[in-house]
């Protein structure tokens, strides 16, 4: 790896209520100053956090195409997934095979769609079952389809969850096992922030459906609360574009990151700040969008446990399960943050610190600051924690031109 360019100096996340054109009856404003880690003098690639904890930041693989999200086999291999429609694999030594496992010639591409979310069944060992997210450019939607894994190559072995309507951007779109087994799927609006609400489309929501795509019957809208007009599949709602999330290790609690309404005209035709949210995400529960976002309130809707603005654009994201390479950080959030589209961008890996009831945030470290955008997160078996940067996306400004875009590790460093 090249050496980093020296640390980002402090940066101030001013943590401001977010307005909302449907007359919120509260709003809770806030200030909070966080530093950025700095590289220790002589070790451009060595960081303190703020908690103490020395880490550094090696390179896995090199000059990958816009890798959207991984995930780790029992064995050690990590499967990612590159934009374009191609998966690739990362054996357990580190090694990219260079035969793509999967190449798809049939997925939209551009902006904030591609080959998106990808994660592995729980039982992948035995069946070798892989579920991947992407926008289909001939069906016209963004589907989820399960894959099976056979010697380094995927095959079709079903479609899970189709017709979800599709756009150049806000598409999602996260998949992830939970505790009971059941897959988590993340939607976006695609820029039509009413289908968040609408209860007879998939976007703007968390879906929930079984392994093979059927309806469990304890879904909100489905068994005994089926109603007409009501999607079964669907989770939650008003959500506007969620795309990392997770369950806490210890107390099975699901937690995601949504990108908020930077830029975008919703107070009366002027544009928000930023607003990117982190969210407690349960059973049935609206949050929100379009009536509010932020900080703002209104009965019967959810607001967010913290927002960020100016924005940092979180994307993938999973919680410190392991202790085998940083103990003190179980528990804690990890998400890639883009960087948000202002002037003054501020990426990196967001480590989101939960209160002990988990239903506050206690502290916000901003990690790798000088490496650019930043797209996924995830722990590896052996407790390393890997992400992926994402710089020839078509909007950096930042990242390393010779080596990007990159899957890399944070270790711990004396």
């Amino acid at each position: 790896m090249n050496p980093h360019r020296s640390a980002a100096a402090a940066i101030v996340l001013t943590l401001i209520a977010g307005s909302a054109f449907a007359q919120p009856t509260a709003v809770r404003p806030g200030v909070e100053k966080l530093e950025a880690p700095q590289a220790a003098a002589g070790e451009a690639n060595v960081y303190t956090a703020a908690d103490g904890t020395k880490y550094a930041v090696e390179p896995v693989a090199t000059k990958l195409d816009v890798p959207w999200a991984m995930a780790f086999a029992p064995d050690g291999r990590c499967i990612v997934t590159e934009r374009k429609g191609r998966v690739r694999i990362i054996a357990a030594d580190g090694k990219l095979a260079e035969k793509p496992a999967l190449t798809l010639s049939n997925v939209r591409t551009g902006g904030e769609v591609g080959l998106m979310g990808l994660c592995l069944h729980p039982a992948f060992a035995d069946n070798h079952f892989v579920y991947i997210a992407y926008g289909d450019k001939e069906k016209n939607d963004i589907r989820v389809v399960r894959f099976i894994e056979k010697d380094g190559t995927l095959a079709k072995d079903r479609d899970i969850v189709t017709g979800i309507e599709t756009g150049g951007n806000h598409a999602g779109c996260g998949v992830k096992f939970g505790p009971d087994g059941k897959l988590y799927i993340s939607t976006g609006e695609h820029f039509k922030r009413d289908l968040a609400q609408q209860m007879d489309v998939l976007n703007g929501k968390f879906l929930r459906v079984n392994d093979d795509g059927t309806i469990p019957n304890d879904n909100p809208w489905a068994g005994d609360n089926k109603r007409a007009g009501t999607r079964e599949e669907i989770w939650t709602l008003g959500n506007r574009n969620p795309q990392g999330f997770d369950w806490h290790p210890t107390t099975g609690m699901l937690y995601s990151t949504e990108h908020g309404p930077s830029g975008e005209p919703v107070n009366n035709g002027k544009g928000a700040g930023g607003a990117d949210e982190f969210n407690l995400i349960e059973k049935g529960k609206n949050y929100g969008w379009p009536a509010i976002y932020g900080d703002a309130t209104q009965d019967g809707m959810v607001s967010p446990l913290k927002q960020w603005t100016p924005a940092v654009a979180p994307c993938g994201g999973a919680f410190v399960s392991s202790d085998k390479m940083f103990a003190g950080w179980v528990g804690n959030y990890m998400v890639g943050g883009l960087g948000g589209l202002q002037r003054d961008p501020i990426p990196g890996v967001y480590m989101v610190k939960l209160a002990a009831d988990g239903k506050s945030v206690a502290s916000i470290d901003r990690l790798v600051p000088d490496m650019g955008r930043i797209r996924a997160v995830a722990q590896a078996p052996d407790g390393s924690i890997w992400f992926t940067t994402s710089n020839k996306d078509g909007r950096s400004r930042g990242g390393d031109a010779a080596n990007d875009d990159q899957v890399c590790r944070i270790v711990p460093a004396k």
